[in-house]
């Protein structure tokens, strides 16, 4: 799986699941995609009003060509709200600027009443941020809110207990709505 691999050596330990789940996710459950080439690899759930993005990564020698932006624009043409989870800006780590900054120019905004804290595998908690993108403009974060209760239940906790041992993240414990 040489796809993990580059996933793996990206993204922070504990935000990648286990090799075994994901393959499980893209073989068994239909609403689960991977999408690979020499420029990008993405893995994402396509559900009946939108789209969870689990994981983006273009190949770092061909950023800033455009090309993660070709992605996103071939997904908002499905005319669905897109959700992703991205880590908080940290400003002694230039990659968490350029993702908020790349997500932002492509029109994603930043759902500010959700709250979302996980755990990892030694107990350890770690926050993350939801954005999204919608065709239309008036979305409530309580539909956001929804959304990303549903990508928690069917992507994250696929089959966890088998994997991990535990439900990875439950949706009522890790995601809050502020008011």
């Amino acid at each position: 799986m040489e796809w993990y691999e580059r996933l793996n050596e990206y993204f922070p330990e504990h935000e990648m699941k286990h090799p075994d789940q994901l393959y499980a996710l893209i073989e068994d459950k239909d609403v689960y995609h991977k999408e690979e080439t020499d420029d990008y690899i993405m893995l994402y759930a396509e559900f009946p009003t939108f789209v969870f993005i689990d994981y983006l990564l273009i190949n770092p020698e061909t950023r800033g060509r455009g090309i993660g932006t070709k992605v996103l624009d071939q997904l908002k043409q499905k005319g669905k709200m897109i959700l992703l989870e991205v880590e908080p800006v940290d400003r002694e780590d230039e990659d968490t600027v350029k993702r908020v900054n790349f997500y932002r120019k492509n029109g994603f905004v930043k759902a500010d009443r959700i709250q979302y804290r996980r755990e990892d595998q030694d107990g350890d908690i770690f926050e993350m941020n939801i954005y999204y993108w919608s065709p239309e403009d008036d979305i409530s974060q309580e539909n956001i809110m929804d959304n990303m209760v549903q990508a928690v239940a069917e992507i994250h906790n696929f089959r966890s207990k088998h994997y991990y041992g535990r439900v990875l993240a439950d949706a009522d414990e890790v995601l809050r709505l502020k008011q």
